[in-house]
């Protein structure tokens, strides 16, 4: 994995990938009850959805998740240009998805057509691949915070029970239970006060990270 930058705060380390991860079950939770059955953060269950409705399934978007993917990879192509180009990738990039987050609630907000719909999924997506190309460039953590696959993979093959020392299985465990609450959260928030209410959530907590990190970030790790 390729480090840019200097080396990032071992406090950012920690709560930073976490933190994101809940943000990310916020946003597929609103993008898939409140934007038309897609995900603009797990992008493998965004293909998946893909597939089926290529395949002919009638409760899926195909224009919705080709916004999303496309939304996504954009976003992944500035976060390369921005890791060239600054010292600390990662703050660049986190105020960006803050900004990008504002946007789409204010889209959320002004009512949802079929137009705005495409709009918020796109602005979603390319918050998203901004943030993960971001975090993986920098190297900031082994948790992507946009998917659990990996993560899941990682708790068990390094567990005590596969003979391996458990190293991190606080942090990964942790990440699959924020990326849970965050869904859970999400889909409660959407389905009592709609997507934009979700929406504000995720952005507070997106804002309040990346301006924590930002702190740490100016400090001696």
């Amino acid at each position: 994995m390729r480090r840019v930058g200097r080396e990032e705060p071992r406090a950012g380390r920690a709560v930073l990938p976490l933190s994101l991860t809940l943000v990310s079950g916020i946003l597929d939770a609103v993008s898939f009850l409140g934007l038309g059955h897609v995900f603009v953060a797990n992008m493998t269950g965004n293909v998946v959805v893909l597939g089926m409705a290529l395949g002919g399934s009638p409760d899926f978007s195909t224009p919705g998740c080709l916004v999303a993917l496309a939304g996504f990879v954009a976003g992944t192509v500035v976060s390369g240009r921005l890791a060239g180009a600054v010292p600390r990738p990662p703050v660049p990039a986190l105020v960006v998805e803050s900004v990008l987050l504002v946007a789409a609630t204010a889209v959320a907000f002004a009512g949802l057509t079929p137009g705005r719909r495409f709009a918020a999924i796109g602005l979603l997506g390319l918050a998203m691949g901004l943030r993960t190309a971001s975090i993986r460039l920098a190297g900031v953590s082994d948790i992507t915070t946009t998917v659990i696959t990996s993560t899941l993979a990682a708790l068990g093959a390094r567990s005590a029970l596969a003979g391996g020392d458990g190293a991190g299985w606080g942090r990964r465990l942790g990440a699959v239970l924020l990326l849970l609450a965050g869904a859970g959260g999400g889909a409660w928030l959407i389905l009592r006060w709609g997507p934009g209410v979700a929406l504000v959530a995720a952005t507070g907590i997106q804002a309040a990270t990346g301006g924590a990190y930002a702190y740490l970030s100016r400090r001696r790790p």
